[in-house]
């Protein structure tokens, strides 16, 4: 049906609003469900100082919300001006506003509250003998019981505004969002204790995982955080999460990155904190993706817990009045600072590990699930460098095996994906007869993914570690071998080898895509390619990348153009480099069906050992499982 315009509208004078529907204006942008509610009075609890924040919910939020706290509670003759608009006790000047640490600053919250709800506010200081309760609505003031803190009441959420009240959803869909509101806040401060009841009936509770003395603390503090992310999200995160510390410049990077195997088909486990305070921003959205870039399958997402730590300067948090949203000063420097630093805890191989126990076992040692003696390095020298310390050493000790016949490595890359050059009866049988043979720098049961057994179908590699059996897919585990080389190779590079088109392939383009092309001239031609104006509408691919001479020169470039449109040209050339070399690694690894003698297998092994992300190949599908000796005795009923 088409919307017929009505008659043209009567003037009407200008005139100022009256202050009650400006804050139900405001209520629009602050107040969007329950869970905002939420979150911006357990915002004020914390900046209160409160050691246990309680929040009592009926109907999912809708009929009531009830937030408790034991901070340093309001001044009596200060709760009245509390409600009223933009009144604050957290910032006084500009200098404080560019400056904040606090989780509220802009005194909107309550009035815009109090405007679609019925508010009572209970409060109590140290000085006060007794607690004084006022209503919002009515502005009586009368004494009440309660220790010191402060209890903020929100019935019938939206009851002055019906149309707001329908878009709401049912009240278990509201309540998860609740739940979600708190467990934000719960994973930035293990120094609070968090309780959510619903309907008279506890949900979750989170005790205080850090002493108050122990608050300065960064190691305490550290393991404090870890121990609260297990308590909130599981142990299955913790035990499929890595450890991340990282420092570039100003910005400090810290938390746990999933591992690729954890990824889910949902974005709802990606929390990024900046300064303590829940943030989704596409800066660290896309840098914390770009990191998982060519170790995930498919489309499926990364989980992460990452906090950030700078100059309160360097990042303005008055960007949307939910304070959900922030904008960098150097948003160039965060993201790469969020990259390598995800990067860097992904990059040690899993193998690894000791005896690839799972994560549970670095937690730190106090709490249920830590084990003693454990207590990460976070000290600030534990930021330093992208190399993991396990993979530095297994480099300097990577074995390689000589051949007894032939003259040369048969770990070397040309070995494994060229023309076999071993005679038929050289055998690598000898790796098992004591003193003959390869020689090792270390003993085989010192080898994470141990030693080679068998070829099964010139597909998987059978091996035996101290743990069990190790099956590795040899195509999938020597791609990922190429491409870390090409790319090592590549970073010494200027520009990649690019093909001359015969006949340049023109395209009706976007003003947007011209102008890319105009200013990204030299971005493009180190990634191989020259695209130049056609006309003031068209532009012309006159060369690509050689190893991508046969595909589709205009989608190509339009590719390209526009992620140089969205991201820094430096993102982008590493990801379309990354993209040619994957590609070309595909195709040069050791393909199914190519016998390899137990030589070969074991230097593959070997390769994988002190090869970053070799857990996954460039697909981000897995290189090789492990089969426990437990898993194995199960599989034929021993010991039943």
């Amino acid at each position: 049906m088409v919307r017929v315009p009505s008659d043209p509208p009567s003037r009407r004078p200008i005139r100022e609003l009256p202050d009650t529907l400006i804050s139900q204006i405001a209520a629009g942008e602050v107040v969007e469900r329950p869970a905002s509610v939420v979150r911006e009075l357990v915002d004020n609890a914390l900046d209160a100082g409160a050691a246990q924040v309680t929040v009592r919910l009926l109907a999912g939020g809708v009929r009531l919300i009830a937030v408790e706290d034991d901070g340093l509670g309001i001044a009596r003759d200060e709760l009245a001006l509390a409600l009223r608009r933009h009144a604050t006790s957290k910032v006084g000047s500009l200098e404080e506003l560019e400056s904040v640490a606090t989780m509220g600053f802009r005194g909107e919250a309550l009035a815009a509250i109090a405007s679609v709800s019925e508010l009572a506010l209970l409060s109590r200081t140290a000085g006060e003998a007794l607690a004084f309760s006022l209503d919002a609505h009515s502005g009586e003031l009368r004494p009440a019981a309660r220790s010191q803190g402060t209890t903020v009441e929100v019935k019938e959420l939206f009851f002055a505004t019906p149309a707001r009240r329908k878009f709401l959803k049912s009240d278990a869909t509201e309540l998860a969002h609740c739940l979600q509101a708190v467990r934000r806040h719960a994973l930035a401060r293990p120094d609070v204790g968090f309780a959510v009841w619903h309907e008279g009936r506890l949900l979750e509770q989170w005790r205080p995982a850090l002493a108050a003395a122990q608050r300065g603390d960064e190691a305490a503090w550290q393991a404090a955080l870890a121990r609260r992310l297990a308590d909130v999200l599981g142990e299955d995160f913790v035990r499929d999460a890595v450890a991340v510390r990282h420092r570039l410049g100003p910005v400090t990077v810290t938390g746990h990155a999933g591992l690729p195997d954890a990824a889910r088909s949902r974005a709802d486990q990606q929390f990024c904190y900046v300064n303590g305070r829940f943030v989704r921003d596409r800066v660290l959205a896309h840098a914390a993706r770009s990191a998982y870039e060519d170790v995930l399958h498919g489309q499926r997402q990364p989980v992460y817990v990452l906090h950030l730590e700078m100059d309160p300067q360097r990042v303005d948090v008055n960007v949307h009045p939910t304070k959900i949203e922030v904008r960098f000063r150097d948003s160039r420097e965060v993201h790469q600072a969020v990259r390598q630093a995800v990067e860097s805890a992904l990059a040690a191989p899993r193998s690894q590990a000791a005896d690839t126990q799972p994560m549970q076992a670095q937690l730190p040692a106090a709490g249920p699930l830590a084990n003693p003696g454990t207590t990460p390095d976070i000290s600030p020298e534990g930021f330093e460098g992208n190399t993991h310390p396990a993979l530095a050493q297994q480099r300097q000790s990577a074995i390689y095996f000589e051949s007894p016949t032939a003259g040369h490595k048969v770990s070397d890359l040309e070995a494994l994906w060229g023309p076999a050059s071993h005679p038929a009866g050289a055998i690598a049988d000898r790796a098992s007869v004591p003193g003959d043979g390869p020689v090792a720098a270390s003993e085989p049961g010192d080898w994470p993914l141990g030693r080679a057994v068998a070829q099964l179908h010139g597909i998987y590699i059978l091996a035996e570690n101290a743990r069990g059996l190790v099956v590795v897919d040899m195509h999938a585990a020597h791609e990922r071998i190429v491409y870390e080389r090409l790319k090592a190779q590549a970073d010494s590079a200027t520009r990649l080898a690019s093909q001359p088109l015969l006949i340049p392939a023109t395209f009706a383009a976007t003003p947007e895509e011209v102008a890319t092309a105009e200013t990204c001239g030299a971005a493009l031609e180190q990634l191989g390619l020259e695209v130049v104006p056609f006309s003031p509408r068209t532009l012309a691919v006159r060369s690509v990348p050689m190893a991508l001479a046969q595909g589709n020169a205009v989608e190509l470039a339009r590719s390209v153009l526009a992620e140089l449109a969205a991201y820094e040209a430096s993102t982008v050339l590493q990801r379309a480099r990354d993209e040619i070399l994957a590609t070309m690694a595909c195709h040069g690894a050791v393909r199914a069906n190519r016998r390899l003698t137990l030589e070969e297998m074991n230097a593959l092994l070997r390769q994988m050992e002190a090869t970053e992300r070799s857990d996954q190949c460039n697909h981000g599908r897995p290189t090789w499982r492990q089969l426990s000796l437990k898993e194995l005795d199960a599989l034929f009923l021993r010991g039943r």
